[in-house]
């Protein structure tokens, strides 16, 4: 995620960022441009149509579908939105339970059991850094701290590694209860944070594995190439050969809302307006750290 004043208007409207808009959509606003170019020049050059035609007409089209083009836009970033800040909550979630359990471990365990806090101050970060990649569908050994109790080598790699992790760490806490170190009203405290974990893991699991349904987002490319197609025929009459940066304008507004939804519906990845999750996991650790000395 990229950090920025959203307060500085005039250095964000000339600023291209890698993953703009602009770039991904270079080629099309090109191609669209070049094919209002040659509408252009068949209707007013090679053809010679004049205000008679009923061509012309096609813009009242245009009109009556402007609305429903925006519409159709505003809910499909709305929902996109949605999804990313669902997304920014859970991982918001996750840092408050880590905190809260490193809270309630640090008081139970006193420095006699040193192993045990040792095990918690490590296991809790290496769940965040787990599901990070999780989310990612990769399996990255060096983002996981191997403790005295438990190392990379117990982990099965092929299997679900955020869920071995959290029942290690539920694992530990019930078998610190059966060895007395724990009172079984200590469980019943630690219960919220440790369910937690794996609540989080499916919710985020919930918005990377369910995308926006197929016909729809197809639905929405095509309305919004048709309209765009259209729109130098019905509008060249009146703007003559300006209609091609017109329609050019056009394309990349609506195109990039699209694009825009696109990039911000999954919030897991690694692209410029994703969630800052390494940034996240890096203070989870400082701070269960920080708690667990």
């Amino acid at each position: 995620m990229i950090d920025y004043n959203p307060k500085e208007w005039f250095r964000y409207i000339f600023y291209f960022q890698k993953a703009d808009t602009v770039r991904k959509l270079s080629p099309l606003i090109i191609t669209i441009g070049v094919y209002s170019a040659v509408v252009a020049y068949l209707i007013l050059i090679h053809w010679k149509l004049g205000q008679d035609t009923d061509l012309k007409n096609i813009s009242l089209m245009h009109s009556l579908l402007g609305f429903v083009i925006s519409m159709l836009l505003v809910f499909r970033t709305n929902t996109a939105y949605d999804r990313w800040w669902e997304g920014r909550k859970q991982w918001g979630s996750l840092m408050n339970s880590s905190r809260n359990l490193a809270l309630k471990i640090n008081a139970m365990l006193g420095d006699e059991n040193e192993k045990e806090r040792a095990f918690f101050r490590i296991m809790i970060p290496n769940f965040a850094f787990s599901l990070r990649n999780h989310l990612l569908n990769r399996y990255r050994p060096e983002d996981f701290t191997d403790t005295e109790l438990f190392t990379r080598n117990d982990l099965h790699v092929q299997e679900h590694i955020p869920n071995q992790i959290a029942a290690a760490i539920f694992g530990k806490v019930i078998e610190l209860q059966k060895k007395n170190v724990l009172l079984p009203e200590h469980t019943i405290l630690l219960n919220h944070e440790l369910e937690s974990f794996t609540n989080i893991t499916g919710a985020c699991e919930r918005i990377k594995n369910t995308p926006i349904p197929l016909s729809y987002s197809s639905f929405i490319k095509k309305f919004i190439f048709t309209y765009c197609l259209t729109l130098p025929i019905g509008y060249v009459f009146s703007l003559h050969f300006l209609v091609i940066p017109f329609v050019m304008f056009v394309f990349y507004i609506l195109a990039s809302l699209e694009v825009i939804a696109e990039e911000i519906e999954d919030p897991f990845g690694e692209d410029s307006n994703d969630l800052p999750i390494e940034r996240i996991c890096l203070g989870l650790r400082n701070s269960v750290y920080a708690l667990l000395k």
